[in-house]
């Protein structure tokens, strides 16, 4: 392993998501173990222009595990996106010794960090954590798994009074560009529909769907709508659905940011360790300006330039497997 790199520093950026903290404590661990020095960023990219640095080691990250969020907290930053902006943040590192960067977020994150190492040279390793998964490199990013099972359980909840009133609700969950979250939410709460951005569904599909539903006698009808869905939120949604079914009794929930907050799952502390551990690992073989993912439970490599300009699509199997269960 290289000797070059003896100081890392660690941040989260961009929306928080569920098994960050996980992620964070995998790297500083690792870091020790390898008898390296790391420091945590506070506030992302503003923490690192204002050189807001605390230095960590494996106490400092005891506890942290199973909490939501992220413990070094995550903020927008303008200031970065400007040149001078980014020296500054290129000087607070040089000034501390550091001599590589995890940065722990999505494409808005990666993107910085993917800048940084082009400009300045300085080492930097990504790690996918946003609830969207929609980064190409990875079959998940940390948070996803938490805030589909999230989404599930208030699914669930709003099932029951659907079907205590025989409603038709419309649910909203996150996904601005992606629907992987409402897809798998939509499988996993057993709806009628899933409107994505991805996908090309007509209200006259939609109509022609919930009409089927009340033929097989459902009581009750639940929509899955993801936030950035291409007819529109939840509520424009249901405002285009109201005067073509005039009977249906018609509900809107928003989940908002619920989906980003709680423990995470299982799923996501192990793949937040794990990808922790490789990203450390993979800075001192000399992986650099890389995201660390898992494809098919094996870690890989993938260039930011390459996660950040594919496209990572739904699986169109899952839209297969939801038609079929909504009958």
């Amino acid at each position: 392993m290289s000797a070059e790199i003896k100081n890392i520093a660690v941040m989260t950026s961009g929306g928080d998501a569920p098994g960050m903290n996980a992620a964070i404590r995998a790297v500083v661990r690792t870091a020790v173990f390898y008898d390296r020095k790391v420091f945590g960023v506070v506030k992302g990219y503003d923490g690192l222009i204002h050189g807001n640095f605390i230095t960590l080691n494996a106490q400092s990250v005891c506890n942290i595990l199973h909490y939501g969020g992220t413990f070094l907290k995550s903020a927008r930053c303008l200031e970065f996106k400007e040149k001078e902006g980014r020296q500054k943040a290129y000087d607070s590192l040089k000034s501390m010794g550091i001599d590589a960067l995890v940065v722990i977020g999505g494409d808005g994150s990666f993107t910085g960090a993917h800048v940084l190492y082009n400009e300045f040279g300085i080492p930097v390793i990504g790690i996918p954590g946003t609830i969207d998964n929609d980064l190409a490199g990875t079959d998940f990013t940390i948070g996803f798994d938490t805030a589909c099972n999230t989404a599930a359980s208030a699914i669930d909840k709003i099932r029951d009074t659907a079907s205590s009133h025989e409603r038709l609700f419309f649910v909203e969950v996150m996904g601005r560009d992606s629907g992987s979250i409402a897809i798998n939410a939509g499988i996993a709460g057993g709806a009628i529909s899933t409107i994505i951005p991805e996908s090309d569904i007509t209200i006259e599909d939609l109509i022609q769907t919930l009409k089927r539903g009340t033929g097989s006698d459902r009581s009750t009808s639940l929509v899955i709508v993801a936030e950035g869905g291409h007819l529109g939120g939840a509520y424009q949604v249901a405002e285009m659905v109201k005067p073509l079914l005039p009977d249906y009794d018609i509900r809107v929930t928003i989940l908002g940011h619920l989906q980003r907050g709680g423990a995470p799952s299982a799923l996501d502390r192990v793949l937040a360790s794990r990808l922790g551990v490789a990203a450390v690992e993979g800075l001192l073989k000399g992986a650099f300006d890389v995201m660390v993912g898992m494809i098919n439970n094996a870690i890989v490599y993938t260039p930011l330039e390459t996660a950040l300009n594919s496209v990572k699509e739904p699986d169109p199997e899952d839209f297969r497997i939801a038609g079929i269960l909504a009958i």
